[in-house]
């Protein structure tokens, strides 16, 4: 549904993309990570057709973005990282505003703002001034305009920015269910977002794409081994000493000790889980074991590592 190859951006000296290329199938919800400055929303204006790529090609649908814009952005529904809203306009005048932007006909076009509002959640309040709704509202609202037209694609620039925890949940939930019909790309520096709401995820780094992959396999292929934490009680010298010698465990690592307790974190080898060896050493040399957990590496460990080695490289 989206395939970008060799996108380049370059403002005068800067390079803001540095010839990334992904592809995105029909259906999927995709999440675009990244910190702040990385690329995000340079991308996300190229993909709309609002800003010319310096080199490069992407298509939507199997139209070129550069060669059929007008066809392309009928494909498309688009929320901007700052939602064009109009304050003074009710919720219903102002999606119909854009229904007829779009040129939806007369005849669809009532059905067409309708659904949308309801699929948004803010079809009991259209005719409410835009100025008058809290912040969670108004993003509903933005969303409601990108869907108005019944587009094939959603691109979603930061779409929980600025909300506060129940905000960001409902929001969140309203693009899993559109994500049911849609292909959906949003861009966030949110990790949590992506871990909620994303099938796959594209890591992109100053103006590079750095990973791409589900969160599941992401996290599988980069833990290296897994992580487990153990509280037993006894000597932590010998325990860790008892526990290098396991074949199945590549490193220990001391997490503290107090009152006779102490507190490890063992790293198997990869592909081994070292959980039953560890309970069988402790037992064999009489500590008592009180805890014993498995750690997963989790999406912002992910992030942290694989945009922290990219800007050593």
């Amino acid at each position: 549904m989206i395939h970008v190859k060799n996108l380049c951006k370059k403002y005068s000296s800067f390079e803001a993309l540095k010839d990334i290329s992904f592809d995105v199938e029909k259906g999927e919800v995709v999440g675009f990570l990244g910190p702040n400055g990385a690329g995000k929303t340079t991308t996300m204006r190229i993909l709309t057709g609002y800003l010319p790529m310096t080199s490069g090609k992407v298509e939507i649908d199997g139209l070129d973005v550069y060669e059929e814009s007008l066809k392309v952005r009928s494909k498309i529904g688009y929320l901007p990282e700052t939602t064009p809203l109009y304050m003074d306009m009710t919720v219903k005048e102002y999606v119909s505003y854009i229904a007829e932007l779009k040129k939806i006909s007369k005849e669809e076009r009532k059905e067409q703002v309708k659904k949308a509002m309801n699929d948004c959640g803010v079809g009991h309040i259209k005719d409410k001034l835009i100025k008058t709704l809290s912040k969670g509202f108004k993003q509903r609202v933005g969303i409601a305009q990108a869907l108005v037209g019944n587009p094939e694609v959603l691109i979603l620039d930061e779409p929980t920015i600025g909300l506060d925890p129940n905000q960001i949940v409902e929001i969140r939930n309203l693009i899993k269910d559109l994500g049911k019909e849609k292909t959906v790309i949003l861009s966030t520096h949110i990790l949590q977002e992506v871990s909620a709401t994303c099938n796959k995820v594209i890591i992109i780094s100053e103006g590079k794409i750095v990973a791409i992959d589900s969160p599941e396999n992401l996290t599988s292929r980069l833990s290296g081994g897994m992580r487990v934490d153990i509280t037993v009680k006894g000597p932590e010298s010998e325990i860790r000493t008892c526990l290098e010698g396991l074949d199945a465990i590549k490193e220990v690592k001391e997490a503290g000790q107090e009152g006779g307790i102490a507190t490890l974190r063992v790293f198997a080898k990869e592909g081994q889980d070292p959980r039953e060896v560890i309970a069988s050493a402790v037992v064999r040399n009489g500590w008592g074991l009180k805890e014993m957990r498995r750690e997963a590496v989790n999406l912002e460990e992910i992030f942290m590592k694989l945009t922290k080695d990219d800007k050593k490289s």
